[in-house]
């Protein structure tokens, strides 16, 4: 009894172990989170337990015992062996999603990248960085300087989700691993502490600085050709030709309608997979349909006293977030004859979608931006409970 309760043990603490942090089935809809830091981080006395309760009663069977059952522990022990290896060096997230050892950026004026592609950019001070979604996505992170500022560039495919953190924690500028993910949401392990950080937020959420949130650097996510247009000096990233094979299985990423199901669009509004924008302002937060914004191009709303112009370009992928309060002047917008213009009523001034005004009383003012992201809408909503709908 002791001999099977051993080995049910060991099999069951390797399986576990992975099993929680990763996207096998009903591992993600649970609150099992700590448990599953639990077990990661004792993992090694709970092997040493499953060894003692095996090692008395496995004298026995090997020594004493006949042909079939030192056939069956050997069996046994085999599979356990093999269960180790896929549990501990195939599954892990780190192990499936590997890091680019050498980042390469190119000119924007040299770059040859398909220009309808996703891009999350940056800017900092004078210099801008663009990161292709397709590269980012398999690697989940590319750890970066702009302009003298550490930055932690993150996506998670699974839920859609593009963030950037400053990755200084107590001063130093951190290491993170790829661990797994929660609730659909992939989390980074710091290499100091090895606490547990979600993407969707920046928080820590298991460990020993739980609680503890890093610092998010705007950003914004458009097609590469209009992030080209708006920062033609900018650096691009190329991708790392050792993954290629990987980059391969998400060419059809941006538009939706890659093969996985885990990251597939869902076409229909307010789906597990729809699209949404999500804008969160202090402690309030909304998400806007996205089906909504390609048929009416222009959003407008007011979300904690902060009024809101959510625009989509012509080329259905560029989205901007904007606040429409300039010079003390709440602006109401409408769509302009002129093709891919906007115009307020109170001036008739004419803008771009990205809230730079062209002509009219207007002319050369910028709307601020907003953070905005482009996610499913059940990694806003897990993210961001108490969201409302537009």
């Amino acid at each position: 009894l002791w001999l099977v309760l051993g080995l049910v043990w060991l099999i069951a603490i390797e399986i576990a172990k992975v099993y929680f942090i990763m996207p096998f089935p009903g591992s993600q809809q649970n609150d099992t989170l700590q448990l599953a830091y639990f077990i990661h981080r004792n993992i090694w006395w709970l092997r040493i337990l499953g060894l003692l309760l095996i090692a008395g009663p496995g004298f026995h069977p090997l020594s004493k015992g006949k042909t079939w059952q030192k056939t069956l522990l050997v069996i046994t022990l085999c599979l356990y062996a093999f269960i180790f290896y896929l549990f501990n060096y195939r599954f892990l997230a780190d192990k499936i999603f590997k890091q680019s050892q050498h980042h390469f950026f190119i000119s924007a004026q040299n770059d040859t990248t398909d220009q309808a592609k996703l891009v999350i950019g940056v800017v900092i001070g004078n210099q801008a960085k663009a990161y292709p979604v397709q590269w980012i996505g398999y690697h989940h992170q590319v750890r970066d300087t702009l302009n003298g500022q550490p930055v932690l560039v993150t996506y998670c495919t699974v839920c859609r989700t593009g963030r950037v953190y400053d990755p200084t924690i107590n001063g130093k500028a951190e290491q993170f691993r790829l661990v797994g993910m929660d609730h659909f949401n992939a989390m980074f392990e710091d290499a100091s502490t090895k606490s547990w950080w979600q993407q969707a937020t920046g928080t820590s959420v298991a460990g020993e600085l739980k609680g503890k949130q890093l610092t998010e650097i705007p950003s914004v996510q458009m097609r590469l050709g209009e992030w080209k247009n708006k920062y033609p000096q900018s650096l691009i990233l190329q991708p790392d030709t050792v993954y290629n094979r990987q980059y391969a299985e998400l060419k059809n990423y941006d538009d939706g309608t890659v093969k996985s199901k885990l990251e597939k669009r869902d076409s229909a509004s307010w789906a597990f997979k729809s699209w949404v924008i999500g804008i969160r302002q202090k402690d309030k937060s909304r998400a806007y349909d996205w089906n909504q914004l390609c048929t009416q191009k222009l959003l407008m709303d007011s979300l904690n006293g902060v009024p809101l112009l959510l625009t989509l370009s012509d080329d259905g992928k560029t989205f901007y977030a904007c606040n429409r309060k300039i010079d003390h002047q709440v602006l109401q917008f409408r769509m302009s004859e002129e093709g891919g213009m906007i115009e307020d009523i109170q001036t008739h001034s004419k803008w771009k979608r990205s809230g730079y005004c062209m002509e009219g009383p207007l002319s050369g003012k910028q709307l601020a931006s907003v953070q905005a992201y482009q996610e499913f809408w059940h990694s806003w909503k897990q993210f961001h409970p108490n969201t409302d709908k537009y």
